[in-house]
């Protein structure tokens, strides 16, 4: 028995330490670019493909290396990557990769010590929608891309958002909240539709019909709790909070992906092809700052990335070809 398996009191699968040791091993890879080619691509899409344990475990160390990567920028100030000799990057990601393996084997054991077994996880591919009825009656939907961890019984009503976007239809129940975590924040229902999404660290809720109160999920914030009304778009960072407001049209329009289109008002070429890039495995790639501000209008299928290329070379005149899994747009 290893250490981290006398530490945790329990032995853990084999199968278990396998997948979270491959995780491991693809995440240390694809952070190292230099080593990273088109053959190891193919072998990490497959075995993502191949289950859902797979895609969690990635998942999961992937957050733990981010927020090891966000300490790691706190405790240095504003020091940059590119100032780091490639001497200590490669010593710097040697020693990550093992903690990363340690963290792998101590993680699987404690999901097996504390999972609940009201858990259920739901998640969608890259272009993938689900729409989810949860045992309260409440509904979810699950844009591309999206992970979503929930416990819904008879006493608990909580869920938390991993990655992507959802749009939550909520049951209300005054003597049992509902309650979506994300990121550090918290969004607790009071008779409520609304949009939450997450976009690395970035947070934003869309409160489409009712009321929520957004606060902090962490006793260490000092975030205030805000209380959102219909058309309220609150954007939360890690040490910050706004409030905007939108119309019942631009709302409309943020669902589209519930219909399967995207809808652009005058957005700038490099938002747009971003937005795109979320929902398809072939990605649009943006050449020249002045290309990246034009703008565009339309309505685009979100999986067509055929025909929002024909509208870009035919409204805006530019160039557009595709190499491999990449659609260049250039002058």
């Amino acid at each position: 028995m290893s250490g981290a398996e006398q530490k945790i009191g329990i032995k853990i699968p084999l199968g278990a330490q396998d997948v979270e040791a491959r995780a491991a091993q693809f995440l240390v890879k694809r952070r190292n670019q230099a080593n990273w080619d088109a053959s190891d691509q193919i072998e990490f899409d497959a075995w993502l493909a191949q289950s859902l344990a797979h895609r969690t475990a990635y998942w999961r160390l992937e957050a733990v290396w981010e927020r090891a990567d966000r300490l790691s920028v706190l405790r240095s100030g504003s020091l940059a990557e590119d100032a780091i000799r490639p001497s200590h990057k490669r010593a710097m990601i040697s020693k990550i990769s093992a903690a990363v393996l340690a963290i792998a084997i101590v993680g699987a054991a404690a999901d097996y010590l504390f999972s609940r077994p009201g858990d259920k996880i739901y998640s969608t591919p890259v272009g993938g929608h689900m729409a989810i009825k949860l045992a309260d009656g409440s509904n979810v939907e699950l844009n591309t891309d999206t992970v979503l961890r929930a416990e819904v019984t008879n006493r608990e009503r909580s869920v938390t958002l991993v990655k992507g976007e959802a749009y939550f239809q909520i049951q209300h129940d005054p003597d049992h909240p509902f309650s979506v975590t994300v990121a550090r924040r918290r969004i607790v229902d009071l008779g409520t539709k609304f949009l939450v999404r997450l976009n690395a660290n970035r947070v934003e809720v869309a409160l489409v019909e009712g009321r929520a109160r957004i606060e902090a999920a962490d006793a260490t914030m000092q975030a205030r709790a805000v209380e959102l009304r219909p058309g309220d778009l609150a954007v939360a960072t890690v040490d910050s909070m706004s409030v905007s407001k939108k119309t019942v049209h631009e709302l409309a329009d943020d669902l589209g992906w519930r219909r399967g289109v995207l809808v652009f008002h005058h957005m700038e070429l490099a938002d747009a092809v971003a937005e795109f890039n979320r929902y398809n495995n072939v990605k649009f790639i943006v050449v020249g700052p002045s290309i990246a501000r034009l703008e565009i209008v339309g309505i685009f299928p979100a999986n067509d990335t055929g025909l929002f290329g024909r509208a870009v070379k035919t409204v805006l005149g530019l160039n557009v070809e595709r190499h491999g899994e990449e659609i260049l747009i250039s002058r």
